[in-house]
């Protein structure tokens, strides 16, 4: 028994990465999403029916980072028809990277109904990777628009300041390539720079 935070492996800072890391990978994952109580802050006790839920853990910056996070999901989730336009049909995901086991990491694209796209990437390692290169479906610049690594969700700032930049580079069957950084214990989602 035990909440979803405590069941993350590692030191308390390992254990509110993995659980931010993991909550971006379920919302960018094809489905639907579905939390037990207090997750949506990291609760530390099981949710039981008998009490509130420990809504005072909030006053913790690492509990109201993942409330923030939760929140900002939520909110790009809506407004990224890449996410659940195609929720339910083959053709709204595409693997990037699937085998990528020594360094804990997995990529994929989720695809709109009108071509829009997002990239979804997880390093679940512990590590970050500098100048990892991440295949990617068009040349451009893509900006960052979720970090669970960014300090406003109390993680430790790795990140490529917002954008990174893929030039045509054919790289595992896809026409182009960026180099990331990729924060420890992290989801970052990847979209296509509108400029």
């Amino acid at each position: 028994k035990g909440s979803l935070l405590r069941k993350m492996p590692g030191d308390r800072w390992k254990q509110f990465a993995g659980l931010r890391a993991f909550l971006a990978y379920q919302w960018a994952h094809p489905g639907k999403q579905l939390l037990f109580m207090g997750t949506e802050f990291g609760q530390d006790g099981e949710w039981a029916e008998s009490r509130e839920l420990d809504w005072w853990s909030l006053q913790d910056p690492d509990h109201e980072g993942v409330s923030r996070l939760v929140r900002d999901l939520n909110t790009t989730y809506k407004d990224s028809r890449a996410l659940w336009t195609q929720d339910h049909i083959p053709g709204g995901f595409t693997w990037l990277i699937a085998d990528d086991a020594a360094s804990n990491v997995i990529a994929f694209v989720r695809w709109g109904n009108q071509g829009e796209a997002l990239v979804c990437v997880c390093n679940f390692s512990g590590m970050p990777h500098e100048s990892y290169r991440l295949p990617l479906p068009f040349a451009g610049d893509w900006d960052e628009v979720v970090n669970t690594d960014a300090t406003v969700y109390a993680g430790s700032g790795v990140g490529n300041l917002g954008t990174v930049t893929a030039h045509p580079d054919p790289y595992h069957g896809q026409p182009a390539s960026a180099t990331l950084r990729l924060p420890p214990l992290a989801t970052l989602w990847l979209t296509p720079s509108a400029g």
